[in-house]
């Protein structure tokens, strides 16, 4: 199995709790499984720093598509405290942008404020959260987190 995954990342404070991450990332190898199917790979995610939060955010190349996936509440009337337990998130349907990229340099921008994010692909195409389930994901201390995490 083999994977390259090269990433240049900064992280910008933009204003009073927002974030800005911001990488120019390719995937020019990567294993495949027995069907010829190239592997997909976790790229970028944003986390919750307690032990038991999942990730608010997961970006995969996926066969030289980028597509993400997000976390939903499962139960609106969950009190605070509930919702600080993994199993208190499920996953959205998940987005594809619809941009090919292949083995291709591409940019990534991932700006996160209260209660909004927005992933923008090669400063063209975009992708907006500002629901009820971002809103709630506030009750985390929140990092960016980067690298190659290969889904076999």
């Amino acid at each position: 199995m083999y994977l390259a995954l090269f990433v240049k990342i900064s992280w910008n404070r933009v204003y009073d709790k927002s974030r800005r991450l911001s990488g120019t990332l390719t995937v020019p190898e990567i294993s495949s499984d027995q069907n010829g199917t190239p592997h997909p790979v976790i790229i970028i995610q944003i986390h919750g720093r307690l032990t038991d939060a999942p990730p608010m955010l997961k970006i995969y190349w996926y066969n030289g598509n980028v597509r993400m996936k997000t976390k939903e509440v499962k139960d609106l009337s969950n009190t605070t405290t509930e919702l600080l337990h993994k199993d208190a998130w499920g996953d959205d349907e998940g987005y594809t942008f619809p941009e090919r990229l292949g083995t291709d340099k591409f940019k990534l921008e991932v700006l996160v404020s209260d209660g909004r994010m927005e992933v923008i692909l090669n400063e063209t195409d975009s992708i907006s959260y500002a629901n009820i389930h971002i809103q709630k994901w506030g009750i985390f201390e929140n990092y960016f987190k980067a690298g190659n995490h290969l889904q076999t």
